[in-house]
């Protein structure tokens, strides 16, 4: 990085170090002063070869590459389009609606460098109705840059709404619900054009990348996970909200800055589609997918619930479950019965039903895995599994019909 570009780059944090005092959303203008005009004279070029060093990767879950996700749509050479994806259906993750509700100059940005970089002359920041306000004056304060159309809508607000191919779906005119690949969005997406669907935290940190460099980005992190991510922890702490932290950092550390008090039985790391993870074993851990692989864990929404000692894991799980099993999108039996039929064991479990067969869960949760038309099942089936092992005390408890030491008041958030 050149002295000039250490002088213009933000301090820490990162994303977050931007943001008003009063909680309003930041002004086109004071954004400007703060992070510098659009660097619109970069040329695309230039700017994939930036994100492809910085080794950025999406925000929104899977992880994937965004220069790979960029140069798929580009080779593709015609009219592509760049949707920005807030959808953020997980009820426990508050990240992308902080982003958009405080700083969406930033992720609007990244937008419009993305267009830039694939050649894509409409850009489309698909919100929740919570955040739609923001974004929308946003966008009205700001010019036309280099000729690209900028426009918001809202998504239903729906746990699956958020899978990109049932984005897409969304915007042509059908339900919120994902569909068989292939075609993937990069072949045929928005009106049949290639489409490039990039988490808006993923084109936050693009914008900072085109400003600042690769190697400012890579200052922090680690060399296999690069930069910062923000994390929505919930659950027994202090402070519940949205933290950004350095890739590689102790998790202990997030914890305490969000007031835990070392009291946790458990971690609920991922979010819904997540992992279970003893406290002990977390309290050791890095907030990276390469240090949570050792508990059979990963960032996922990069949403964290501490599960107090006095809650019963087995009945919070039982909760979740069944809000997933009715948030399928009904498009195949293993999600429509599947789903539900793993429900209605593991209710029965919490219930502390003499019918409870922990036998008949895991073959059930065996004969959805991997069997579904999307993920949803998959996600729903890896929660539960993990709920069964680091929870085996609590399990065997019920299965005695024994007291369940929950206090009754639930912890983890259902719409």
């Amino acid at each position: 990085m050149s002295v000039a570009e250490k002088l213009a780059a933000p301090a820490a944090p990162r994303l977050l170090g931007g943001l008003r005092r009063d909680g309003r959303a930041v002004p086109l203008a004071a954004h400007v002063e703060r992070y510098g005009p659009l660097p619109l004279e970069l040329r695309a070029a230039e700017l994939l070869d930036r994100v492809a060093r910085s080794g950025l990767t999406g925000r929104g879950g899977a992880g994937f590459p965004t220069a790979t996700k960029l140069e798929s749509v580009l080779r593709r050479g015609t009219r592509p389009i760049v949707v920005a994806n807030g959808t953020e259906g997980e009820p426990p993750s508050g990240k992308d609606k902080a982003l958009l509700a405080y700083a969406p100059h930033l992720v609007i940005d990244g937008a419009v460098l993305a267009a830039r970089a694939v050649n894509a002359k409409k850009v489309i920041v698909a919100t929740t109705s919570i955040v739609h306000a923001a974004v929308a004056r946003a966008i009205s304060e700001r010019p036309r840059e280099a000729g690209i159309a900028v426009r918001t809508l809202v998504v239903p607000d729906r746990f699956v709404a958020g899978e990109e191919t049932a984005l897409i779906q969304f915007l042509n005119g059908g339900p919120a619900a994902p569909t068989l690949t292939p075609p993937r969005p990069y072949e045929r997406g928005v009106g049949g054009a290639p489409t490039v669907v990039l988490n808006v935290e993923t084109l936050a940190h693009l914008a900072l990348i085109a400003r600042y460099g690769a190697t400012w980005f890579r200052e922090a992190g680690t060399p296999d996970e690069p930069g910062s991510v923000l994390v929505t922890v919930s659950g027994a702490v202090r402070d519940p909200g949205v933290y950004e932290v350095e890739l590689g950092s102790p998790f202990a550390q997030l914890l305490a800055d969000a007031g835990a008090d070392g009291q946790a039985q458990a971690y609920l790391v991922g979010g819904y589609f997540g992992t279970w993870v003893k406290a002990t074993d977390a309290h050791g851990a890095a907030v990276s997918n390469v240090d949570l692989a050792h508990f059979g864990a990963s960032l996922g929404a990069r949403a964290i619930i501490v599960l107090p000692p006095d809650a019963c894991g087995v009945v919070e799980t039982a909760r979740v479950a069944r809000y997933l099993a009715e948030e399928s999108a009904g498009q195949c039996g293993p999600c429509v019965h599947g789903l539900a039929a793993i429900a209605d064991s593991l209710e029965q479990l919490a219930d502390g039903l003499h019918t409870a067969d922990t036998a008949l869960l895991r073959r059930r949760l065996a004969q959805v895995a991997n069997r579904g038309a999307c993920r949803h099942p998959d996600g729903a089936v890896a929660l539960v599994a993990s709920a069964l092992r680091v929870f085996s005390d609590e399990v065997d408890r019920h299965l005695r019909g024994r007291r369940c030491t929950g206090h009754g008041r639930p912890v983890l958030p259902i719409p």
